[in-house]
């Protein structure tokens, strides 16, 4: 049973309050959801892939430019993390609980890898395209917003 402290809602100890991320406060995670969800970061309507992995170089919607972010291989190289931790450490638990033939297991394992690599990799491609284009979008505001005031600190 949870106690409570005298004119206060929260309980002393317990669950904590889970309420989800507010996008507002936050819109590099904002963007990186859109991302996920094949997107574009910017307004969130428009798709973000024109064909697999060719990324719309304008918003249709917005016309946010979202041709001018750099992947490059960030988007392997997290996939890789991915996969590796998901799909290759469980395969290599095969040995110890099932004995099965080597080709069997690499039957298994090869096309396992592969598929969860290629589609995966749509996904992670956007969420990093997310958080480039919310930091463009805050450096850009950034330049933008005048100096503040000199005070007794500077």
């Amino acid at each position: 049973m949870l106690r409570l402290r005298k004119n206060h809602p929260r309980p002393i100890c317990g669950r904590m309050d889970q309420q989800p991320i507010d996008d507002a406060a936050n819109p590099i995670w904002r963007a990186m959801k859109r991302g996920l969800r094949l997107r574009c970061p910017a307004c969130g309507t428009a798709p973000l892939y024109t064909s697999y992995l060719k990324i719309q170089p304008i918003c249709p919607h917005c016309g946010a430019d979202n041709g001018q972010h750099r992947v490059d291989d960030a988007a392997a190289y997290f996939t890789v993390l991915i996969v590796g931790h998901v799909v290759v450490a469980p395969m290599l638990a095969f040995e110890a609980i099932w004995n099965a033939p080597m080709a069997l297991v690499l039957g298994i394992a090869i096309p396992a890898v592969g598929a969860v690599a290629l589609g995966g990799l749509p996904f992670i491609k956007g969420a990093i395209v997310g958080v480039l284009s919310a930091q463009a979008r805050r450096t850009k505001a950034e330049a933008v917003r005048p100096n503040p005031p000199a005070g007794p600190w500077n």
